[in-house]
């Protein structure tokens, strides 16, 4: 598939109006072509303007139609699987097979919600029959399901530049819902989010839907994006990011005249409680472990665990030396961009700063932004004195609490803001300790994983990938798995409505066979 670097605003390829870029191969230092165009506020019109005609046909289209579009899409992907990773791979410095394995995921997804829309069950189809008799005043038929919120506005991420970006599951989700979706491209992976919105676009086409179901923009510095958010037309907005890019279009959002919701995953550093007897039982296991999965993806992970937490006791010093191992035998390796590099070694030493002493580091860096490895360790007092030691630094960076008892650890794991994920290693003789750690876990997570690490995650009907505050700004929400379509759903009542007009998921006869919720019992018929 040829690059041009043009944007995708529905079928049409759109040059630059605010001038250029060329990706930059990390690795090396290097620019690569071709130039890839910057918009502006026009192209974010044009693009929404497109979504807004698009939105009454597609919102409407049925679940075979919709279903089928989805399928499409991940068969195009798999199309180009080889040639998506290999321009990632050369934007990012990440692995071809790693990105291979994105490109898999991405398709997967696609295919996972072309099933949830055939099922249908995201409609939440209620119907209280009409009771004419009903004394002392009749009861009218209300009927019930969700449609699609709007046109969304997704904005691709950096960390993940596949299952993350512009055919992540924010689009696929939204697509599901029946949303039309203007996607503003990460310009740190120009090239692979072409290849992946010409993937989109294309299966558009062929499905035969309006040309305003998906478009891609891209932009210098944060106009577009605001131009984005600020559109009337967009009626809901994804990001992952940093906290301060989250909040920032979240209070723009809510400051329009018509506030939208921003779905915004922002930080976590996911932390794991390792209890004493699993201590004691496998405390060289579980150091390693947590290195290993704290390193993945040179530590640029959502999901990396980041935060190591057990009573100093049996254990605790074979579990030490087994992450020191890992951390100190890892070589450097190149980040996303120089940016999160530079920040990368800015939350280093503001660890140190904290009083967080370095254990130990990984092999030095060759190139110009290779991060590299630490591990770093703080008294649980120290910890509990300053709240800036449960920061995220994101990059191939741990930092392990040695505490003096379960009273110091319950303390220190209400410190905790919210994260996406919570951990803990345990026995059976840790089920008492367990039951007293685990409502402050519930209390500050959306995800608690026993006895394995918070990365990977799998993709489901039960994922979680959320939590409260900072980790994400709604934690009623997923922006992973299949409940993450809820996100752009909206409930509308339809009552008193002759069967010829009601949308075939609340016609009298079920015609696409849901499950419905029909006076409060749930049936098929």
């Amino acid at each position: 598939m040829t690059l041009t670097g043009h944007l995708l605003i529905g079928s049409s390829d759109v040059p630059a109006s605010a001038g250029t870029m060329k990706a930059l191969d990390p690795t090396t230092g290097q620019y690569v072509g071709p130039e890839f165009a910057f918009g502006g506020p026009a192209e974010v019109d044009r693009a929404a303007r497109l979504a807004d005609e698009a939105f009454d046909s597609y919102n409407r289209t049925g679940p075979k139609e919709r279903a089928a579009f989805l399928d499409l899409i991940a068969d195009r992907l798999d199309g180009v699987d080889r040639e998506l990773a290999e321009r990632a791979a050369l934007e990012t410095g990440l692995p071809v097979a790693q990105l291979q394995g994105e490109t898999a995921k991405a398709a997967s997804q696609f295919r996972q919600f072309a099933d949830v829309v055939r099922a249908g069950r995201f409609r939440d189809a209620a119907v209280d029959p009409a009771q004419p008799e009903r004394q002392p005043r009749p009861r009218m038929d209300h009927r019930l399901q969700k449609i699609a919120i709007g046109p969304v506005a997704v904005f691709g991420a950096s960390n993940f530049p596949i299952s993350y970006s512009v055919a992540g599951g924010d689009t696929a989700s939204a697509l599901a819902a029946g949303a039309p979706v203007v996607l503003k491209a990460h310009n740190a992976h120009p090239g692979a989010s072409e290849l992946q919105a010409r993937a989109i676009r294309a299966a558009v086409i062929d499905s035969g839907l309006h040309e305003g179901v998906f478009s891609m923009v891209r932009g210098a510095g944060n106009e577009i994006g605001e131009a984005l958010v600020d559109h009337p037309l967009i009626k809901a907005v994804t990001f992952t990011g940093s906290e301060r890019g989250g909040m920032a279009l979240y209070r723009r959002a809510q400051s329009r005249p018509d506030p939208i919701p921003v779905f915004a995953e922002m930080t976590s550093v996911n932390p794991t409680f390792v209890l004493p007897a699993a201590l004691a039982a496998r405390g060289a296991e579980t150091g390693d472990g947590f290195a290993e999965r704290m390193l993945v993806n040179v530590g640029q992970a959502c999901l990396k665990p980041a935060v190591l937490l057990a009573v100093d006791g049996p254990g605790y010093a074979e579990m030490r030396e087994a992450a020191a191992a890992r951390v100190n035998a890892m070589g450097a390796r190149t980040m996303l961009t120089p940016g999160i590099h530079d920040a990368y070694d800015q939350g280093v030493r503001r660890l140190g700063e904290s009083g967080a002493e370095t254990l130990t580091e990984g092999l030095e860096p060759q190139g110009p932004w290779e991060g590299r490895s630490r591990l770093l360790e703080v008294d649980g007092e120290r910890f509990l004195a300053d709240p800036g030691l449960a920061e995220e630094v994101f990059g191939p960076a741990a930092l392990l609490v040695r505490l003096t008892d379960m009273a110091q650890l319950l303390a220190v794991a209400r410190t905790f803001r919210g994260q996406l994920s919570a951990t803990m290693h345990l026995d059976e003789a840790d089920h008492g300790d367990a039951a007293r750690l685990l409502p402050i876990l519930e209390r500050r997570t959306g995800r608690i994983v026993v006895n394995a690490f918070a990365h990977p995650q799998e993709v489901g009907h039960a994922t979680i990938h959320g939590g409260p505050f900072p980790a994400t700004t709604d934690s009623r929400f997923t922006s992973v798995g299949m409940t993450s379509i809820d996100r752009f759903l909206r409930p509308v009542t339809y009552q008193g409505f002759p069967d010829a007009l009601l949308p075939d998921a609340l016609a009298a006869d079920n015609p696409l066979g849901l499950w419905r919720l029909v006076d409060g019992h749930l049936t098929q018929d």
